[in-house]
């Protein structure tokens, strides 16, 4: 499948309120799509790797993030652009276990899935609970798990490393993604390596013929107990 075709169906039987990503991680800087955006190039300065999320999926940016943009520690050492020893954290501060290998990418590369011009290693969708229900359930009837990852720090590494996953992901977003990447509340993360995205498209429509829906379907097809002061029938002396 194709991204737009991608896009299209996520945007039919999802309706994320943001654009869904594709994620890839590049290995040379000669990689780097025509139209990313690197922030301490174009913005002049550097961004936390959530912000670079948030402006691929709200403004529809190619986003690439190398050494020399991101300003996060542990986001640094975890995409292995940063050597873990090199760094003189203050007494207490904690580094995701989960890091890539020390430089073997370059750039972690974000986009909004209908600017993108490469082809993804993962897709990536930010939405409410019942859209990652119906993301879950697309695997579920098919036999396939999702694992859950509920660390709350450092989301982006669960993102970057969900190419070499097993199963798709249900993320529970971070600190650092709801300070500095404006992620509300009510807003959790799927993730999953893109030669899976066939098969959850596929089990979207599947599940959508049976039955599940996004909106939910609400069952409203009853007789209602009405108070009397709503209650026609009793007001008119027809009860």
């Amino acid at each position: 499948m194709d991204l737009k075709e991608v896009n299209e169906r996520l945007n039919y039987y999802i309706r994320p309120q943001s654009f869904p990503l594709a994620v890839k991680l590049l290995g040379s800087k000669e990689e780097l799509p025509q139209k990313a955006r690197v922030p301490s190039r174009d913005l002049g300065y550097a961004v936390t790797a959530c912000q670079g999320v948030t402006m691929a999926r709200r403004y529809g940016w190619i986003v690439a993030l190398g050494k020399e943009d991101v300003c996060c520690a542990p986001a640094a050492v975890g995409l292995g652009f940063v050597r873990r020893e090199e760094l003189r954290p203050p007494e207490g501060t904690i580094f995701p276990a989960r890091t890539l290998e020390y430089g073997k990418y370059q750039y972690l590369v974000i986009a909004a899935l209908h600017s993108a011009s490469f082809e993804p290693d993962a897709l990536v969708i930010y939405g409410n609970s019942a859209q990652m229900m119906r993301l879950a359930q697309s695997f579920f009837f098919g036999g396939q798990e999702v694992n859950g990852i509920g660390t709350g720090a450092a989301d982006c590494l669960d993102i970057a490393t969900t190419k070499d996953g097993p199963n798709p992901r249900l993320i529970l977003p971070s600190g650092g993604d709801r300070v500095f990447g404006a992620t509300e509340d009510f807003e959790m993360i799927f993730a999953l390596p893109w030669d899976m995205v066939e098969g959850a498209v596929k089990g979207l429509e599947m599940t959508h013929q049976l039955g599940f829906r996004y909106p939910i379907l609400s069952n409203v097809r009853y007789k209602p107990e009405l108070p009397p002061f709503l209650d026609l029938k009793k007001m008119l002396g027809q009860d």
